[in-house]
């Protein structure tokens, strides 16, 4: 039988080796014979981009740029002065000032307005501009001259650059005085430091809301460590095959920190790769209740391999499966991205979803057998539609002309210092301040100046929206990104709200559901 497989590998890897010759004679005649002269990079980078495009929807190019922003995303800091900004109306606004950074210990406030960075007009710059002129090596300077509200001239700061922390944890605050919740946004490498000390600032809740929710995935050995938290020593939390690589078991090495205290996950179809790890082992090992929608099914194993020129490419080599068996990655076609993409969007149907469920395969969980399912994704123990109550067409314009933002830093410019006045702490801010309705007809009529007409309809049923948003959005500038979250939370989600009533009847509504249908 040896005899018979040598020919047909000998063929496989001639025909491989003629694929390759091709490609490398397309490029001699490009630079030899083409009309014109050819600048190759651009060319190489496109075939690259095209080949990999005929495989599965993940496999990817990343260019030099684009590997920079990628390596800073995970490590998880950079050195620059440390605000977070945003672009209106060509101008470069921060948002907020990151604590005990550069910018905010010289004095940067939220609402200023970036006209210049060092010699150069800061107007008209893009969002992928600014980062390059504000980040630099820890210990050179920069000069930035701001516009403030009620200050006449130019303010200059001189800023040394520094080391910024690139936070994956949102927020972590507690709810009431026996329920925690933590919001992670990716997995970078610095994930389980900051949610160990968000978990331990709580007080080691007893019950925990672990929100996945638009987390797109990240570092795999930070998604085992989380999922190792809620495990005992040996679970398995994932595992992989491949074609061309061993296929492996990851296992939680020690007793995780929080094994039996009562824990909800929420997840959405924003959850994909890391976060599908998590609640899948979690679901699993009937650990804890997940909420939500069915997450995104990302679940191919991609090896990074780094080129010359500082560009790399990401190759699917394997497959990931949850410690049931279940394979994560939803079905795909090679080679067609975009109805691969699309199909996401429709999975969110109901009666779409209902009919995924029907042909899911069945799988049994590890502790008490019940049955979860397969086909792609984590499909939630208890499924929550999307809240689109709220939500028009007149709204949604206010926010994708960036008609909201610009309204909510010109009033804050305005009432910023006696709002933090009026409200030193969070909680009184929650309990005390209400955007009434001439703030939103202010709103409105910047809308109109705009080019927005207004909409009666539309305005009414996003009422209730509109003033949670905003509050949430004043929120965030006064007391930081966690606080946009506790005013969101329990007003907009009905996920959260379902979750904190699971863990506030644990025996009558949680316990249950993890437990096999009789």
């Amino acid at each position: 039988m040896l005899l018979g497989v040598w020919p047909l590998a000998a063929q496989e890897e001639q025909e491989q080796m003629l694929q390759f010759q091709k490609l490398a004679r397309v490029y001699r005649y490009l630079t030899g014979l083409y009309v014109d002269d050819v600048e190759m990079k651009p060319v190489v980078e496109g075939a690259i981009r095209g080949m990999l495009e005929e495989l599965d929807p993940h496999s990817a190019y990343l260019d030099a740029e684009e590997m920079k922003g990628v390596r800073e995303s995970f490590e998880g800091e950079f050195s620059g002065i440390g605000v977070e900004f945003n672009i209106l109306r060509d101008t470069v606004i921060v948002v907020n000032t990151i604590a005990g950074g550069p910018a905010e210990r010289v004095g940067v406030r939220a609402n200023d307005r970036i006209v210049r960075i060092d010699t150069l007009s800061a107007v008209g710059m893009t969002r992928t501009e600014v980062p390059k002129y504000l980040r630099g090596k820890t210990g050179t300077k920069v000069e930035i001259d701001v516009v403030r509200h009620g200050t006449p001239g130019l303010l200059h700061f001189v800023i040394v650059r520094d080391k910024i922390p690139l936070n994956t944890v949102d927020a972590a605050y507690r709810i009431g005085d026996g329920i925690g919740y933590i919001k992670v946004n990716r997995f970078g490498h610095t994930t389980m430091e900051e949610f160990s000390k968000g978990y331990r600032e709580l007080g080691r809740p007893e019950k925990l809301i672990l929100d996945l929710r638009g987390n797109g995935g990240g570092l795999l050995e930070q998604a085992i460590g989380m999922a190792g938290f809620f495990l005992p020593r040996g679970a398995t939390i994932v595992s992989t095959e491949g074609r061309a690589v061993p296929s492996s078991s990851f296992r939680a090495q020690s007793n995780g920190e929080d094994l039996r205290g009562q824990l909800v996950v929420l997840i959405d179809e924003s959850s994909a790769s890391a976060s599908e790890i998590v609640a899948g082992a979690i679901q699993d090992w009937d650990r804890g209740v997940i909420v939500g929608r069915p997450s995104f099914g990302k679940g191919l194993v991609q090896r990074q391999i780094g080129l010359p020129d500082g560009s790399a490419v990401r190759i699917t080599v394997a497959r990931y499966h949850t410690p049931s068996g279940r394979v994560i990655q939803r079905p795909y076609e090679k080679g067609k991205r975009r109805e691969y993409y699309l199909d996401h969007l429709r999975r969110y149907d109901d009666a779409v979803r209902d009919s995924l469920d029907a042909g899911a395969p069945a799988f049994r969980t590890l502790r008490t057998g019940r049955t979860v399912y397969g086909g792609g994704g984590i499909r939630p123990d208890v499924v929550i539609a999307a809240d689109t109550t709220g939500y028009s067409d007149y709204y949604a314009e206010l926010i994708r002309r960036g008609i909201v933002a610009e309204f909510v830093n010109d009033w804050l410019d305005r009432t910023r210092d006696s709002l933090a006045g009026c409200y030193p702490a969070f909680e009184e801010f929650d309990s005390g301040f209400e955007p009434d309705q001439a703030l939103l007809s202010q709103l409105s009529e910047l809308a109109a100046k705009r080019g927005v007409a207004f909409d009666e309809a539309g305005f009414n049923r996003s009422e209730s929206l509109m003033r949670t948003q905003l509050k949430a959005l004043a929120a965030q500038r006064l007391f930081g990104t966690g606080a946009y979250f506790r005013v969101t939370n329990p007003r907009l989600s009905p996920a959260y709200r379902r979750a904190v009533e699971i863990l506030e009847a644990w025996d009558q509504q949680g316990k249950p559901i993890l437990e096999p249908k009789k």
